[in-house]
Order: structure tokens, then C-alpha cells, then sequence
């Protein structure tokens, strides 16, 4: 018998500390709001709570402390276990974009984050400008509906 896949409830949003000290993060949470660009596979997922921090500096320092911290409160305050958890690795991570090109730690960071047991996915925001200097090759094609 097939095992029913569970709804996600949490999504961890992780940003880069470096991006972060120019950028509010709105694009990112308002792309949640709206569920459109890297959240727009969650349209028909109501009540799904968004949890942002930032990557806390090269390479991912804080990523391993606040990933089982997440885990840990997710379980004893909601009940939600870890695998109704996703984490979206921000687009200031993943692209190349208005800040820097993407995050020459990725592959570490979804390695620290997979061995914790969560998904991990790829990009948050769809920035109009990137996406024209992705059109014009300035910028590095990224695929947003990539699991």
C-alpha cells in the first residue's frame, strides 16, 4: 500500500547574509504571499507558515544550527513533523542576479540541509530584471520548476 504523501506546512526560506544587508527579503515573502515564481507550486495549499532566515555568512554557517532548531520547535510547538517541511534556498543563493552570481556553497549547503532529512528546493523570487538579463545572456538560465 502506497504511503499518502503529507502536505507541506513549513517553508524555510534561507537568504544569503550577504544579500541581506542591502535586500528587505520583501520580493521573497511577497512571491510567498502571492504563491507565485518559486512558490507558485503551493497555490492550492492553504495555511502553510514561512520561516525566514539567512544563511549566516559563508558557507552556511547557520544553516546546520537553525535547520535542527527548526525541526526541533516545528515538532514540540505545532506537531509538524520533518517531513512536512520544505526549505526554498533564496534566489540571492541560486541565481545570478542584481546581488551576485549564485552562491559558490550551494552544493554544501543542500548537503548539510539533506542530511537533516528536509527537501530542499530551489529559488523564491522572480526578479523582472534578472529575468530580462537572463533573456539577453547576460545572467545564467535558471530552471524554476526544478525539484
Amino acid at each position: 500500500m502506497k504511503e499518502k504523501k503529507k502536505q507541506v506546512r513549513i517553508i524555510g526560506v534561507i537568504q544569503c547574509d550577504f544579500a541581506r544587508e542591502r535586500c528587505s527579503g520583501f520580493g521573497c515573502m511577497n512571491s510567498f504571499a502571492s504563491r507565485i515564481d518559486g512558490f507558485a507550486r503551493y497555490a492550492a495549499e492553504p495555511g502553510i507558515m514561512l520561516v525566514p532566515f539567512n544563511c549566516g555568512g559563508c558557507p552556511g554557517r547557520r544553516i546546520s544550527r537553525v535547520a535542527s532548531n527548526l525541526i526541533k520547535r516545528a515538532k514540540a510547538k505545532a506537531g509538524i513533523d520533518k517531513d512536512e517541511l520544505v526549505i526554498h534556498l533564496a534566489s540571492c543563493i541560486v541565481t545570478d542576479n542584481g546581488h551576485y552570481p549564485p552562491c559558490p556553497h550551494i552544493d554544501y549547503i543542500e548537503k548539510i540541509l539533506k542530511r537533516k532529512g528536509l527537501k530542499v528546493r530551489r529559488g523564491s523570487y522572480k526578479s523582472k530584471t534578472a529575468t530580462k538579463r537572463r533573456a539577453e545572456g547576460l545572467y545564467e538560465e535558471f530552471d524554476w520548476d526544478a525539484d
